[in-house]
């Protein structure tokens, strides 16, 4: 919970409690994605990180970290030099988003089943477990269908 003072005579106490939350896509992801479309929007020409961080007000060592990592993961060809930047190593419509978090974020799981640090003893039987698989699975499905070409119509 934090707790804020105002300013008027230090009386009035407003407070809140912060619910830590689940995300789906991080920022890496939603960057990688943004850049991903940007690119695929301008075929065939080698966009450098510079016009990224102009024409997506993206934090350039962000971007430059992510770019790399998708260059290492071959989503991306890198050029380097005087008019150097980079390309879709893919087609945009064989470029996923379930594939994107992969990278980025690692498998994607609603629910690692963790109790008090230790793998929780009723993993096997718990029927929630089974539901949050359940979800976890039409979640990685529908993701599947998604792709940089679907996202930039």
């Amino acid at each position: 919970m934090v707790s804020l003072l105002l300013p008027n005579n230090g009386t009035n106490i407003i407070s809140f409690i912060f619910w830590p939350i689940m995300k789906l896509i991080t920022r890496n992801t939603d960057y990688a994605v943004r850049a991903l479309r940007f690119i695929a929007g301008n075929k065939d020409r080698i966009i450098s990180v510079t016009d990224l961080v102009k024409k997506l007000k993206i934090p350039r060592p962000f971007l430059r970290k992510i770019l790399q990592i998708l260059n290492k993961n071959r989503i991306l060809e890198s050029y380097k030099g005087q008019g150097g930047g980079f390309l879709l190593a893919l087609p945009a419509n064989k470029i996923f988003l379930v594939d994107l978090i992969e990278i980025l974020q690692g498998p994607l799981k609603l629910n690692e089943c963790i109790f008090k640090k230790k793998i929780c003893p009723d993993r096997n039987s718990c029927l929630l477990r089974r539901k949050i698989v359940d979800i976890e699975r039409n979640a990685i499905a529908e993701l599947k269908s998604v792709t940089i070409a679907s996202l930039s119509r």
